[in-house]
């Protein structure tokens, strides 16, 4: 006998359960299917890694309470950011003053993250969650989907929601093609103290063949994100603690002081992955199944986290009017929505990322146009500023957030002119038409 669910939920990490924390409150039987133990899940581990999130994100916590469960001295303010390339102390500078900001965004380990949004979904009881347990086949025909497990069990529902990481063997398994970019590079990731303060200001700087992040925790403390050519990862993540403390302080020129590492290094490899798809037959991805983005931006977890609340509303809107919440128009309405937020994002991302790993001359010349041209043109550091933040409902639709943030036509001519400077400086396979894939 099969168990009947409205929505079934593959993979229980943040977009997961905040999904299914958006449909908790709709008339719906709800089942998530995670491989971890519940214990896991209640209490994750430490995996390094800190979250930027954008105002935007926030929001969504809060109104799911995940927010209000994060204990106070985990969310770590950020106030400004800088930004340097190679040995130069020029920065393309921001700050939350110029823009009427308490903080550029906030942030947060993802671990807190996670323990969050499993306790904000904990206490609504009709929402099964099944542990230690893994989704062996998934199948859709024109009246729901089946998965069956390892168990041998069998479940049913109306629409199966696919939430199980970049990789995403349940995208693969229902066909759904997606774009890869591996860039044959590795993020070591830590957390540091250090002697002199950071100012709530997280810090990027690009150096040739490696690129050093900031990001400021609370006190003199900062998670360190160090990426090099992965064939390097390992000599890093070997170093002792002495010889990797000395490290980080060379390539920060000393800029906070004598550094101490304060926890372990891990190693993630950076691949970015786009969905070409988002839906297919009463199936939709979410979370990084759908975008795993390169993390120079931040913008994993907040693109996951905008998109499970837009399939979610989506599907309220369905029941408010009486219609099917898997139905083609459904899912096909929530696609639409989330590519538009999504695509510009990634491959701009990863156009920043070519640029800024690129070792020719060209190359360097570009970045260091590129960053005088975003500090000397106000309009286009405030569109930057809005879209990293997330302060307002254009940030979800970058093209249209830079149209209202533009001066009128005719006083842009200094914006085509540095634009027509920087693409012939460019190599072809860094021109922006090849990068979007539209030459």
């Amino acid at each position: 006998m099969q168990d009947l669910y409205d929505v079934l939920i593959i993979g229980a990490g943040p977009a997961g359960l905040s999904f299914a924390r958006s449909l908790a409150d709709l008339p719906l039987s709800v089942a998530i299917i995670e491989r971890s133990s519940q214990a896991t899940l209640a209490d994750p581990p430490e995996d390094g890694r800190e979250i930027a999130l954008t105002h935007h994100s926030v929001e969504h916590m809060k109104a799911m309470g995940s927010w209000q469960q994060l204990p106070d001295g985990g969310i770590s303010p950020i106030e400004a950011a800088r930004v340097f390339d190679g040995g130069s102390s020029y920065s393309l500078d921001f700050d939350n003053d110029a823009e009427a900001l308490d903080t550029l965004g906030y942030l947060v380990p993802n671990h807190l993250i996670r323990k969050a949004c499993y306790e904000a979904l904990a206490c609504h009881k009709h929402i099964d969650i099944l542990t230690e347990t893994v989704v062996e086949q998934v199948t859709t025909d024109e009246h729901g989907g089946t998965v069956t497990l390892n168990t041998g069990a069998q479940l049913r529902g109306k629409l199966i929601v696919a939430a199980d990481t970049r990789f995403s063997e349940m995208r693969r398994k229902m066909g759904l093609s997606a774009t890869m970019r591996d860039f044959s590079r590795s993020a070591i990731v830590c957390r540091m103290a250090h002697t002199q303060p950071h100012q709530q200001t997280a810090f990027e700087c690009f150096h040739y063949g490696r690129t050093t992040a900031i990001l400021p925790m609370n006190g003199d403390n900062s998670s360190v994100v160090v990426t090099v050519n992965s064939r390097e990862a390992q000599r890093y993540a070997e170093m002792s603690d002495a010889e990797f403390n000395h490290t980080i302080e060379q390539q920060l020129d000393g800029l906070l002081g004598e550094m101490k590492l304060t926890g372990k290094r891990h190693v993630y490899p950076l691949v970015a992955v786009h969905a070409n798809q988002f839906v297919g037959r009463r199936f939709a991805l979410i979370g990084d199944a759908a975008v795993g983005m390169h993390p120079v931006t931040a913008h994993g977890f907040n693109l996951g986290l905008r998109g499970q609340a837009t399939l979610a509303g989506h599907i309220a809107n369905a029941i408010a009017e009486g219609e099917d919440i898997a139905s083609e128009q459904v899912l096909k309405a929530y696609e639409s929505e989330h590519m538009a937020a999504t695509r510009v994002i990634y491959h701009g991302t990863n156009l920043v990322v070519g640029l800024f790993t690129n070792e020719t001359l060209a190359a360097r010349l570009a970045r260091k146009s590129t960053l005088r041209l975003a500090n000397n043109l106000p309009p286009v550091k405030h569109f930057i500023t809005a879209a990293l933040t997330e302060r307002d409902a254009n940030s979800a639709n970058p093209i249209m957030g830079l149209k209202n943030q533009l001066p009128p036509l005719p006083d842009i001519a200094p914006v085509r002119k540095a634009h027509e400077q920087l693409t012939q400086l460019l190599p072809e396979k860094l021109h922006p038409l090849n990068v979007l894939g539209l030459r």
